[in-house]
């Protein structure tokens, strides 16, 4: 029962209020292919900023990759580039690389534009990962 709550919690409990970028889909589709050329990306709304609580070890491997302990759960994808989500899917990312601009959220494969406002929140690595 305490992992539903955890992850109940994560996906619809309240966090700290956050903004994104608030254009159109059109518009932030020029801007996502002029800002970042051929690069895959990824426009989501109502989204989740996920600070990561995990142990040392797993911290260190990740700073060692250039990666931070950051991961984002988007409720739903708008457009995917590449064509891999459809619009009206769900999608949790990998770690972090850069947070750009106030909306760019860049991991390793993919650039993930977030429209509208989103939420910031903390949880353990673990229940992440048992949520998706």
């Amino acid at each position: 029962m305490k992992d539903l709550d955890a992850i109940t919690e994560l996906l619809y409990g309240e966090g700290i209020a956050m903004l994104g970028h608030n254009v159109s889909d059109e518009e932030a589709t020029a801007l996502a292919q002029r800002r970042f050329g051929h690069a895959p990306y990824c426009l989501v709304r109502q989204w989740i900023w996920i600070d990561l609580v995990m142990p040392p070890s797993l911290l260190e491997a990740l700073e060692r990759e250039a990666r931070l302990p950051v991961m984002l759960y988007a409720h739903e994808v708008v457009l995917d580039s590449q064509g891999r989500l459809k619009q009206g899917d769900w999608v949790r990312t990998t770690p972090m690389v850069s947070f750009s601009d106030g909306f760019c959220f860049q991991t390793r494969n993919t650039v993930y534009v977030l429209l509208g406002n989103g939420v910031r929140k903390s949880a353990e690595l673990a229940t992440v990962v048992k949520v998706f």
